[in-house]
């Protein structure tokens, strides 16, 4: 696998565009390549980039073997949803069978899913247990029996016949179809004696491959994993993955049942609760606070006022650049509940000295912003400035700290 699967491939790959480093591991009959893209590269066009090179490398890989199969995740070591499925009457077989053909293909077309994988599944198989005895006292050997199988395994066309009012198109086929089929074949012919398999071998509806079992409740079951693509909302993912499921059991049978083992966001949300929890109590304390320290009810409106505005402002600049809510930008946000008032606090404090001095309210209003006016908007730009060059940091900790930065900073210059 090593040298005729994964290097040829790896060649290819580690050439195309957007590709930072790759890592592979070859086991006996199968070959796994992680590409890791370049930092802030587009992961769609990387992937498009990966396809195109794997499609050139596929002229040089054995014929026998299979097509690559390219898929796309953000690298997360699970899921981001388990679903079980399990019956008390069917085999891990059907249920393998119905999920694969009925719920994965379902699964698969929501947006924002990259892959619905089925684990411990077992696809059904025709298991030929071959009976060494039997095949010595005939004379046949395992390599006759393979060749048998693979020689009565073909579909082509052969052609067509047309008459003067139609034309049919004809497919030769050797598939075998049943259990039958499989027994009956002719592995060896000598003068007037018919080898066929059954006579070297026991031919049953099996599993394909008996190597991993699932359990859910002590109960034998099959698992599906839900994956999300790079650029996709987990929340938005698993909400539709959720709306779903109901929909399809309505067409399970009767003894199929299903159950969400494992939500990722069940944690997402908590920790956005948490956050949203810290920010109306940050509102609280600091509202209570200026009331504190300008004891006028009237007083503390106005400051109170900036912080709904600017956070709705917020809202509006990480939309046009493309941020979601997510932990970084909200707890952002909490620490930008302190400053949005900074600006409003001392406005107001100059306002409410003039009045003090026998100004009207409007006068007063005017000539304290007009005096502070360049003061106010220089501490402003300065706190941005402060926190806004981490947005542009490089490498790791650029790409983390990027929406932080920004959302802070938009906070601080919109108030």
């Amino acid at each position: 696998m090593q040298g005729f699967i994964t290097t040829p491939l790896e060649k290819r790959v580690a050439s195309a565009g957007g590709v930072d480093y790759l890592t592979s591991t070859s086991t006996e009959g199968q070959s796994k390549i992680q590409a890791n893209i370049i930092l802030n590269y587009n992961p769609n066009d990387a992937f498009t980039n990966v396809m195109s090179k794997v499609a050139e490398a596929k002229y040089e890989l054995p014929k026998a073997s299979e097509d690559p199969v390219i898929t796309k995740s953000t690298g997360d070591t699970f899921a981001l949803m388990y679903v079980s499925f399990s019956s008390p009457q069917m085999t891990s077989e059907q249920i393998t069978d119905y999920i694969s053909r009925v719920v994965q293909p379902k699964i698969e077309t929501i947006h924002g899913v990259s892959e619905a994988e089925i684990l411990g599944g077992n696809n059904f198989a025709m298991r030929v247990w071959l009976n060494p005895k039997r095949m010595a006292a005939l004379g046949v050997s395992p390599a006759d029996v393979k060749s048998a199988l693979l020689a009565n395994n073909v579909q082509s066309a052969a052609g067509n016949t047309k008459g003067e009012y139609i034309s049919l198109s004809i497919t030769a086929h050797t598939d075998l179809q049943n259990q039958a089929g499989f027994q009956n074949l002719v592995i060896k012919q000598d003068k007037d004696q018919l080898v066929r398999l059954k006579d070297v071998a026991r031919v049953e509806l099996g599993s394909e491959n008996y190597d991993s079992s699932v359990y859910f409740n002590k109960q034998k079951a099959v698992f599906m994993a839900v994956n999300a693509t790079p650029e996709a909302n987990p929340l938005t993912v698993i909400t539709q993955v959720k709306k779903q499921l109901p929909i399809l059991e309505k067409g399970f049978p009767p003894s199929l049942k299903s159950a969400v083992v494992f939500d990722a966001t069940t944690f997402i949300r908590a920790s956005l609760y948490e956050v949203l929890k810290t920010i109306a109590e940050a509102a609280v304390i600091v509202i209570a606070i200026i009331f504190l320290f300008l004891g006028s009810v009237r007083a503390t409106i106005i400051p109170m006022i900036t912080i709904p505005l600017s956070l709705i402002g917020v809202f509006s600049l990480m939309q046009a650049m493309g941020y979601s809510i997510n932990l970084l930008t909200l707890l952002a946000l909490v620490l930008a509940i302190g400053m949005v008032v900074d600006d409003a606090i001392v406005v107001l404090e100059n306002i409410h000295r003039h009045m003090e001095e026998g100004l009207s309210a409007l006068e007063s209003a005017l000539q304290g912003a007009r005096e502070i006016a360049f003061p106010v908007i220089a501490m402003t730009f300065t706190l941005a400035a402060v926190y806004a060059p981490i947005g542009f940091m490089g490498g790791i900790t650029g790409a983390l700290f990027k929406e932080f930065a920004f959302t802070l900073a938009a906070a601080v210059i919109l108030s």
